[in-house]
């Protein structure tokens, strides 16, 4: 092989590295941005939970809202949040509110019950609701007091 051959390979081998290591670092950037992206997603996100825990939580203290539907979606709202919150002992009656509660029907599904079901499942939930009414209230206040210690944090 001449030296000619040989400088044109080297040449070849040469821009294929750089060209490689181009596209690697534009990989990289862009990992970068989407990684910031979710980052950013994911607080916009956690802060739009705890906003909206904190309208359901008030509107349970004031009991502007059913008792069941409220302890529903707080708890979904402490997951979303961080999972580990529902099994704190001060919120854990939205859980189990819930566990109670979520045979009953909804929706579309509820719509199909006959009137005697429907019913027997009012009946049903009114009793959960009657039961349980206190213990969620007291979660729902201790969710007000947890947030206006300044929590923003799960923990």
């Amino acid at each position: 092989m001449n030296s000619t051959i040989a400088i044109v390979l080297l040449v070849v081998a040469l821009a294929v590295i750089a060209g490689l290591c181009l596209y690697a670092w534009r990989l990289r950037k862009e990992v970068r941005r989407r990684v910031a992206y979710r980052r950013d997603e994911d607080q916009r996100a956690q802060s739009n939970s705890l906003e909206n825990l904190d309208y359901v939580a008030s509107a349970l203290v004031q009991e502007q809202v059913d008792i069941t539907e409220g302890a529903w979606r707080c708890k979904v709202l402490l997951e979303i949040i961080d999972p580990s919150l529902t099994e704190k002992p001060e919120f854990s009656a939205f859980a189990e509110h819930y566990n109670r509660t979520s045979h009953l029907k909804t929706h579309s599904a509820r719509q199909q019950l006959t009137p005697r079901e429907r019913m027997q499942e009012d009946k049903e939930r009114l009793i959960v609701e009657d039961d349980m009414r206190k213990a969620v209230l007291q979660a729902a206040q201790a969710v007000l007091t947890w947030r206006a210690k300044g929590q923003n944090a799960p923990h």
